[in-house]
């Protein structure tokens, strides 16, 4: 299912212990470390928090390489403000590059922002991007979340794959009848008839798949596959996550006050 997604988000791992968690604490841990490491300022404590998500990785035998690659290609999308911020950021000038001085203050700034990004995004491929996309949702809906919003991620992680495989084929239609983009209104035109017809043939999918969906006796519910049931390995790994991150807030909380 939606190898597109699933590649994107998260790098199927080996049979870590980690991976036997009941899916709803490892839901449930995710959230409240990502919380905790945004609400963080102390750089001690962020190192701490980075620690704790490598040990995370290693817990779910997560692959090092094509995790940290993965990694990498979403650092890119914060690349620029990391660059940016010690030369906007007002403080205690450490060098100066073409005229403009790099702050102590925005180094650090910077630091403590790809700290943070690095320990959520590793944590979320650990806990949560090693649960195939059913599971998942399985353990949304027994969280109570809104019927609705599963759904539609359910929807989203099937059908994704399927809309790439329908632009490709677009694509070399276009190519086909000697389409070669450029800077030019005819490229522009061409692409937005391009994303017209991919939403035009989505809506005209959905409306099949609803279809063949109630002649199956579809009436709005999702039947689940298995019944979650937490066991001892669970309440232990719910307890001992609490403790690393009570140790969290007080490293940041030590650091700060003194």
């Amino acid at each position: 299912m939606a190898d597109v997604l699933t590649s994107a988000l998260a790098v199927r791992s080996g049979p870590g212990w980690l991976t036997r968690i009941d899916p709803r604490y490892r839901i449930v841990a995710v959230v409240v470390f990502a919380l905790i490491c945004v609400a963080l300022s102390s750089l001690a404590a962020l190192v701490a928090a980075m620690a704790v998500a490598l040990g995370l990785m290693v817990a779910a035998r997560l692959p090092a390489g094509p995790t940290l690659k993965r990694m990498a290609a979403v650092d890119g999308f914060i690349l620029f403000l990391l660059v940016m911020l010690p030369f906007t950021t007002p403080g205690e000038t450490l060098f100066t590059v073409a005229g403009f001085e790099a702050s102590r203050e925005g180094l650090l700034h910077a630091i403590e922002i790809a700290l943070t990004a690095n320990a959520v995004i590793l944590s979320l491929m650990a806990l949560v991007g090693t649960l195939e996309p059913v599971v998942l949702g399985h353990a949304l809906h027994a969280l109570k979340v809104p019927e609705r919003l599963v759904h539609l991620m359910m929807f989203t992680i099937r059908y994704l794959s399927v809309l790439h495989e329908e632009y490709l084929r677009m694509r070399a239609a276009m190519k086909a009848r000697g389409f070669r983009p450029s800077t030019s209104l005819h490229t522009l035109r061409s692409f937005g008839y391009l994303v017209g017809m991919m939403l035009v043939r989505a809506i005209e999918r959905s409306e099949r798949i609803m279809a063949a969906m109630k002649c199956r006796g579809f009436a709005g519910r999702f039947p689940m596959l298995e019944q979650f049931s937490a066991g001892p390995r669970d309440r232990a790994f719910a307890v001992g996550f609490a403790v690393l991150m009570l140790a969290l807030i007080a490293i940041g909380w030590v650091d700060v006050a003194y």
